[in-house]
């Protein structure tokens, strides 16, 4: 387990990952200032941490303002120093039911 998340975020965003690649979305796993992220063509557009997965949507688009609507979410701060990433936006563990549709929206957005 990371030092930053629980097993049970560690086990959804692999779940997410693997549920990418049966799709056939060929997403690479890697690791980003000891967090999990996923990549696609060496474009990262989403990342773990604090039991929240952050997603590449772009700040002005209707894909990053539905994702805000969602409980619990709030643009991502990796390292919660009040410094939040305009383009993502982090959804919750206890919404990762909604982790897949965001990521086929993060999918969406980045150009490789």
């Amino acid at each position: 387990m990371g030092r930053f998340n629980s097993e049970d975020a560690e086990r959804e965003f692999a779940r997410l990952a693997d549920e990418l690649l049966d799709a056939g979305v060929p997403v690479e796993r890697g690791m980003m200032m000891g967090r999990p992220i996923l990549k696609l063509g060496g474009t990262m557009f989403a990342a773990l941490s604090h039991d929240a997965v952050g997603f590449k949507l772009g700040a002005s688009t209707p894909e990053h303002a539905a994702a805000l609507e969602i409980e619990g979410a709030d643009l991502f701060d990796p390292g919660l120093s009040g410094r939040s990433f305009k383009d993502w936006v982090a959804v919750p563990l206890d919404r990762s039911d909604l982790w897949p549709e965001t990521a086929d929206a993060a999918l969406a957005h980045v150009t490789t």
